[in-house]
């Protein structure tokens, strides 16, 4: 587990306020109209996927790309014209840009030596940085002699040494599997609780986000479509798009009639009450709430429909099933021992609670 700098409390700084920010490459719009605001010690990602925009965003609040319009304030600071080197942000990149023929200890050391910090003070604040992301038996190691886990840990130590306020990480995880990657995101999540540095991460990895996110902003097309916690993201989708980026979900189509939903064939569906006009629109229900009532299908209330495919996955049984009106929905069930998992052919009843069930107008 990487260790905390600092055993005192740190004091938070590191606030980024982004205003409308825009930019274009020729005739395509990468970031459009980008207002964000992230507070001192918040973890926040970015999240989308190729072409969304978001790391064009991380690389104008890095200072690497030059917006065409817009601000960035670092603590109510305007950092917008503000040249790279002299926004003493943290950047670590997906490569983790490692000098191949610098030494573990030589690669950490050099934004101190950058800074022209006196070799006393580099030696200890190396040692310190080293023995925090625990390579301090690999200081003499150059980067090809590392695994990635262990370069992800150097980039970081880089990043930290000269103690920035702020933390930009563009997919750092994205070289590595998925079990090391698991590892690492649970270790950047302990070290964001242990040193209070604001970090803005980027990432296409919807679990990875949900997972190591004060607040995720989700991103399409150069837009933030929704930026709130990971519960509300995945529980309260905003719109169609973040519905479907962001984990399954069944989305039924429905008319919106004096604040209640009903499906194309006029059946009642639950959700909770629409207080807008009427109109067509989607309810999005994930998998994990739909239920299938099984036994004695005419007592039970909900869709008629029959099981027309499982899926075991492990942990949890994917059913598909296909109601009476032709609506194909999804469930997920935990595999728990004694529990009847409905088999190909079955009769049920598909039901959901109508707090778990969100309408989308757009």
């Amino acid at each position: 587990m990487l260790k905390a700098i600092h055993d005192t409390a740190v004091v938070k700084t590191g606030g980024i306020t982004l205003r409308s920010l825009g930019k274009r490459y020729g005739s395509a719009v990468a970031v459009d109209d980008v207002s964000l605001e992230v507070l001192p010690g918040e973890f926040v990602s970015l999240l989308g996927p190729s072409g969304s925009g978001k790391t064009t965003t991380l690389m104008m609040i890095a200072g690497f790309t030059v917006p065409d319009s817009g601000q960035i304030l670092l603590d109510g600071k305007d950092i917008t014209r503000l040249p790279s080197h002299r926004r003493e942000l943290g950047v670590i990149f997906q490569n983790y840009a490692l000098f191949p023929h610098m030494t573990v200890a030589e690669n950490v050391a050099y934004p101190l030596r950058m800074r022209r910090m006196g070799k006393t003070a580099v030696e200890n604040s190396v040692k310190r940085v080293l023995e925090q992301v625990q390579l301090g038996a690999l200081a003499a190691r150059y980067p090809h002699q590392l695994s990635g886990g262990q370069q992800q840990r150097v980039a970081i130590g880089r990043a930290l040494v000269f103690d920035p306020p702020v933390l930009l990480l563009d997919e750092p995880l994205g070289a590595l599997d998925k079990k090391l990657r698991q590892h690492l995101r649970t270790e950047i999540k302990a070290l964001h609780k242990d040193v209070g540095k604001t970090m803005i991460y980027v990432t296409h990895d919807q679990e990875e986000a949900l997972a190591m996110s004060d607040r995720v902003a989700v991103m399409h097309e150069g837009r933030i479509r929704q930026a709130s916690s990971p519960r509300d993201i995945y529980r309260r989708p905003a719109e169609l798009f973040v519905a479907s980026f962001v984990g399954e979900a069944n989305l039924v189509p429905v008319k919106l009639k004096g604040g209640v939903a009903y499906s194309s064939d006029g059946r009642r569906l639950e959700a909770t009450r629409w207080d807008g006009d009427d109109m067509e629109a989607m309810l999005c229900i994930r998998p994990e709430h739909v239920r299938l009532d099984l036994g004695d299908v005419g007592m039970a209330s909900g869709p008629q429909g029959t099981v027309v495919d499982s899926t075991y996955v492990g942990d949890a049984t994917v059913i598909e099933c296909e109601t009476d009106s032709g609506l194909r929905l999804t469930s997920k069930v935990l595999n728990q021992s004694g529990d009847q998992i409905p088999t190909i052919g079955s009769s049920c009843r598909v039901r959901w609670a109508a707090t778990d069930a969100t309408i989308l107008t757009n």
